[in-house]
């Protein structure tokens, strides 16, 4: 695997445009921040749909990104900010795939022999009521170009769904699935790639096309999968402690500030021990606006 995983990364780094499909970081000690945030300029043409696409995000991270912005329409302005930074999710494996759904974020983590390293990448979710159910899964299968037998479930909903769906364009597990351990769950591709970042499956992962057809060559079949639920990320990163807060849409926190702090307690212990202190305002801002953009929440240690 390790030899598996370095042969990708120099054919990744070899090929990659300035598009971020599946995007690769190599971990650092003590270092929970990733990637950056910055404003791009749009073609006149652009939609905050086609930059999320660009930059490998959801519809929900550019859309929190950019309050009171028409996803589906140009901006007057020409410009979008693109919330291109995370935070690790704080409930991880050492190795394995970890799905935040609350950030409609997948992670898989893994290590080459020598380094550690995190592929990321925006999904779609479960909607209302057909969240994924949260625990640890194994990848039991990976097909190619799957068929897609249609629950019985969903034909109730919809009667005019045939038993199946071959491969090809109208089959919405895409080109590529891994199916996981239990209860009928995969991780797939899509035919309607506006889904990812949105509340649309009936509890499986989606990802761009793009991502699965990479991911589904680093994962192996017998990896782990974490889903978890975190809309409040805490951690630390240059001498400062972090939060990132997204909307809590399935309402699962009933005391957002108390749980930022918990977050906060566990991910960001160097804050007492270098001197630093906790800015609260700062952390009822990030609680408030839930933009999804990671936040400085604390003052810059004591220089010794």
């Amino acid at each position: 695997m390790s030899a598996k995983i370095t042969l990708f990364l120099l054919f990744f780094c070899l090929n990659c445009a300035d598009g971020w499909a599946l995007r690769t970081f190599e971990l650092v000690s003590n270092q929970a921040l990733y990637g950056a945030t910055r404003w791009v300029v749009m073609n006149k043409d652009d939609t905050l749909l086609d930059i999320a696409r660009d930059y490998d995000l959801g519809y929900n991270q550019i859309t929190a990104a950019n309050p009171g912005v028409d996803p589906w329409l140009a901006p007057k302005d020409g410009k979008a900010l693109v919330p291109g930074a995370f935070l690790l999710p704080q409930d991880r494996l050492s190795v394995g795939i970890v799905v935040n759904l609350a950030e409609m974020r997948l992670y898989y983590f893994n290590f080459d022999g020598a380094s550690e390293y995190v592929f990321t990448a925006p999904v779609g979710v479960g909607r209302e009521g057909l969240l994924t159910e949260l625990g640890v899964y194994t990848i039991k299968s990976a097909d190619i170009h799957p068929t897609w037998y249609v629950p019985e479930s969903i034909r109730t909903e919809d009667p005019e769904l045939p038993a199946f769906v071959p491969p090809g364009p109208d089959n919405p597990l895409g080109d590529y699935i891994f199916r996981l351990s239990r209860l009928s769950y995969g991780i797939h591709g899509t035919n309607k790639p506006w889904g990812v970042g949105r509340r649309v499956s009936h509890g499986c992962i989606r990802l761009y096309p793009e991502d699965i057809a990479t991911l589904f060559r680093l994962v192996p079949v017998g990896s782990m999968v974490r889903i978890t639920y975190e809309p409040i990320k805490a951690g630390w990163s240059d001498g400062r402690c972090w939060l990132q807060v997204f909307e809590d849409f399935d309402n699962r926190i009933a005391n957002p500030l108390e749980e930022a702090v918990s977050r906060i307690k566990s991910g960001c212990e160097a804050v007492a021990e270098n001197g630093g202190t906790l800015d609260m305002q700062a952390v009822k801002k990030a609680l408030a606006e839930k933009k999804g953009i990671p936040v400085p929440v604390s003052t810059a240690p004591v220089k010794k």
